[in-house]
């Protein structure tokens, strides 16, 4: 008999950041490692991931990272570990691990250590065993993970929905599901996104007919955004073009590559007669097509509404068309982007949220893959705590026991002992890395700090030039600022802190005549500017003092 540990680095209480972790004995296996966007509360922020700090201290017990599928949510974390793990085995199917690799650089994928799974397929390790079973998602190949061990099987859905249209690379084994369900499941894993919402997410999550009738009440140019990831909307928007006369042109050299090796895969069918070229892309009947990178939802699009783009300049005939509903956490953000769109004269479109949904599983697919799988202990992931909340009622009403229903916060672990939950109340230190550009590791809360007085209040720069020998000053104090005061008008404001200035600096040169500690000199203009300014202004500017000898 074992004793398992299961608990979250991210994921819970949240949308995105994904990684779930469970120790069999001392056995590590961790589900799905992905980031999640910020929301502009932290300045300049591309996007965070979990801390992994506990993956550092038991590397050598990690068995693998297992992931379910290719969305940034899932897997957008790996680049960012492979810096500290770099020999930690990456389990994925073969389009999971081919966009993984889009996000690393050559050596990296030289030296890591990936390992392909096929659907239905086991991976043993020792005595416990991984199996693959593939589930209908956005993107072929997706899969959720049964871990079995001796005390029965864990299952780990990932991201699904049911829907029997979806054939291929997107259909759901039920069967294998059931065959699971029917050997014995101790704990369910299940993704809470939709959880709130009745009925079944299909067929709310195809977009086809809507589509069509965009390319039909416009006859103009269609810009069209789209997530690269969403490889099942990409197809519908192929399908619909092709029925057309239109050409689709694919910008930025990420898509390109990505829909031309899906296209080569399999992953994607499409008539390459209808994909265009640059000559194309002015042209009344042109669909442009185009995505963003590992950056900000939307942000290729706002650079092209802002004018940045060489390529694409947005006018009063187009049509822009967001493909994708919102979701929490991007209401906002797309709510400006319509109202800029408004404002350059051009029509602008977008999947409602209630009409359309991603392919996340609603209520009645959670109700069915309960049923499927027939757990003891039912375990809500990914997802606001209200959704993990609605995700326990549904397996309450199915008859699970609430002592059964396992409700925690990222790094709150559930303990099981010979196949029964205990109350350890056993807690992981959990935090989140926040991840500026191509910088490596957590950019920290002092930098946002000064982000964020920078922004609020500006910077006030104090320059002055002392005499080497006699300690003198022989130039400035000169004053610079930047988002503090409107200069021109501001003349006897900064002609005061100049004076203020130099009484500060010649004060602790009479102090300390022989050997001046600039440090302190710098502390002390910082803080007695401080307290000017706030005096004066009722603002806290970023003060920096610059002290050099000639």
């Amino acid at each position: 008999m074992s004793k398992i540990k299961i608990f979250a680095l991210g994921g819970l209480n949240e949308n995105g950041k994904n990684m779930y972790v469970v120790n069999v004995d001392k056995d590590i296996f961790v589900f799905d490692a992905g980031l999640k966007y910020d929301n502009d509360i932290n300045l300049g922020v591309d996007y965070i991931i979990p801390n992994f700090d506990y993956l550092i201290k038991n590397k050598n017990n990690i068995k693998g990272i297992f992931l379910t599928h290719g969305h940034e949510g899932n897997m957008g974390a790996v680049p960012d570990i492979l810096e500290s793990l770099p020999q930690i085995p990456i389990y994925g199917t073969k389009l999971t691990l081919e966009v993984v690799k889009n996000d690393l650089t050559k050596e990296q994928i030289e030296k890591t250590n990936f390992k392909e799974v096929r659907p239905h397929a086991k991976i043993e390790f020792g005595k416990n065993v991984i199996f693959p079973i593939s589930v209908t998602h956005s993107i072929p190949d997706a899969v959720c993970y049964v871990l079995y061990t001796e005390d029965g099987a864990i299952v780990y859905t990932g991201d699904f929905v049911f829907d029997p249209t979806m054939q291929g690379a997107y259909k759901t084994d039920i069967g294998k599901l059931a065959y699971v369900g029917k050997q014995g499941v101790l704990c369910l894993l299940c993704e809470s996104f939709y959880a709130d919402r009745e009925g079944h997410t299909s067929p709310y999550n195809r977009t086809a007919g809507f589509i069509r009738e965009v390319l039909r009440k416009n006859e103009n140019r269609i810009i069209c955004t789209i997530f690269p990831g969403h490889f099942q909307r990409i197809q519908e928007i192929f399908d619909e073009v092709g029925n057309t006369h239109r050409k689709l042109v694919i910008m930025g050299k990420t898509l390109q590559q990505t829909i031309t090796k899906a296209i080569e895969e399999g992953y994607l069918t499409v008539n390459t007669e209808i994909i265009g070229s640059l000559n194309d892309l002015d042209l009344k009947d042109t669909v442009v097509l185009i995505s963003d990178e590992k950056e900000k939802p939307f942000a290729n699009l706002e650079r092209v509404i802002k004018g940045f783009d060489k390529f694409i300049k947005i006018k009063d005939t187009d049509t822009i068309f967001i493909t994708e509903p919102s979701y929490p956490g991007i209401e906002k953000r797309m709510a400006v982007i319509m109202d800029d769109i408004a404002m350059l004269g051009a029509n602008a479109i977008s999947l409602s949220n209630k009409k359309h949904l991603l392919h996340h599983a609603s209520r009645e697919d959670l109700m069915l893959m309960l049923n499927l799988m027939n757990p003891k202990y039912f375990f809500p992931v990914k997802g606001e705590y209200r959704q993990q909340y609605a995700n326990a009622d549904i397996a309450y009403e199915l008859g699970i026991p609430k002592e059964n229903i396992i409700l925690k916060l990222n790094g709150d672990v559930a303990t099981f002992e010979n196949g029964k939950l205990t109350n350890s109340r056993e807690h992981i230190d959990v935090d989140e890395i926040l991840i500026d550009g191509k910088s490596q590791g957590d950019i920290g809360d002092l930098v946002l700090k000064d982000r964020e007085m920078l922004g609020e209040n500006g910077i006030v720069i104090i320059s002055c030039t002392l005499d080497k020998a006699t300690k003198e000053i022989v130039g400035g104090p000169e004053i610079l600022t930047r988002g503090f005061i409107y200069v021109k008008e501001s003349q006897d404001l900064l002609e005061e802190t100049k004076q203020v200035s130099r009484e500060v600096i010649e004060a602790n040169i009479e102090l300390n005549s022989k050997r001046i500690d600039y440090s302190k000199i710098k502390n002390d203009v910082r803080d007695t500017l401080g307290k000017f300014f706030y005096k004066e202004t009722e603002s806290k500017p970023m003060i920096i003092t610059v002290i050099q000898e000639v």
